[in-house]
């Protein structure tokens, strides 16, 4: 073999584990990139949550599960990381199929940043959904400002998130959401109607209204109204409140 032959096959050689030594770095960074959590420009978590942490993250975390309180249940967005977020994220985790060990870590995270929109809201409700009854003029008019109106209005739909994925990801259409208090006195809304605090939404959908009612039972909604209770036999009435008042008798509610 020449000498010239010879530096020709070590140059080849060299050319060919530089592109190999690409090729593998190119691999490395896509699985990297692959597992990385992806954050949305609504709200990034910067650490592993569990029992006993407090915080801004906390009540982020808690407005996302509090549509998984078990039967009757209810989760207060406080900011405090207590039995009852633990076992919300427990109920989060098995819903989606996480490992559901209570603790809300990248995989969790990750879910969570999948199922929100850049406005927080979950990906299948709108703010315009829960608007004003009549006709979308805004959050504010009612009893609260315009920015409690609205934070009820997220958790509310988040809970709706949560019902609609546990009813198989079929819609559910809301047909009142917020009301100000001239859109809630036209329509001949109660007085202390929660719709008027942005806690409330009107549903029908796929679902038989009585299913919508009973299933609601488990989403840390506190009032329920449906078919035989007045004025209701064309909707299924949900609301955020946190002591329960349900009645369904058609139901069996």
């Amino acid at each position: 073999m020449s000498k010239y032959f010879s530096h020709r096959v070590i140059r080849i050689l060299s050319i060919l584990g530089l592109f190999g030594a690409l090729l593998v770095g190119s691999v490395a960074t896509q699985a990297v990139t692959a597992t990385k959590a992806y954050a949305d420009g609504c709200y990034t978590w910067g650490r592993t949550l569990s029992e006993g942490a407090s915080g801004e993250d906390v009540r982020q975390l808690q407005i996302r599960v509090a549509g998984y309180p078990a039967y009757g249940g209810h989760i207060a967005a406080d900011g405090a990381f207590g039995p009852a977020t633990k076992a919300a994220v427990q109920r989060f985790q098995s819903a989606y199929g996480l490992g559901a060990d209570g603790i809300a870590g990248p995989a969790t995270f990750s879910k969570i940043y999948a199922l929100q929109d850049d406005d927080c809201t979950p990906i299948h409700f709108t703010y315009a959904e829960l608007d004003d009854g009549c006709g979308g003029s805004g959050w504010d008019g009612g009893p609260l400002s315009a920015a409690a109106t609205k934070a009820n209005a997220l958790q509310t739909m988040w809970q709706l998130e949560a019902m609609r994925h546990a009813l198989g990801d079929q819609p559910l259409n809301i047909t009142s959401g917020f009301r100000s208090i001239p859109c809630n006195n036209s329509v001949g809304g109660a007085s202390s109607s929660q719709h008027l605090y942005g806690r409330a939404a009107d549903l029908v959908g796929v679902h038989s209204l009585c299913t919508l009612a009973k299933q609601a039972r488990y989403h840390g909604f506190g009032g329920i109204f449906g078919p035989g209770y007045p004025g209701h036999d064309d909707h299924t009435h949900v609301d955020i409140r946190t002591s329960n008042s349900w009645s369904a008798p058609n139901c069996g509610i």
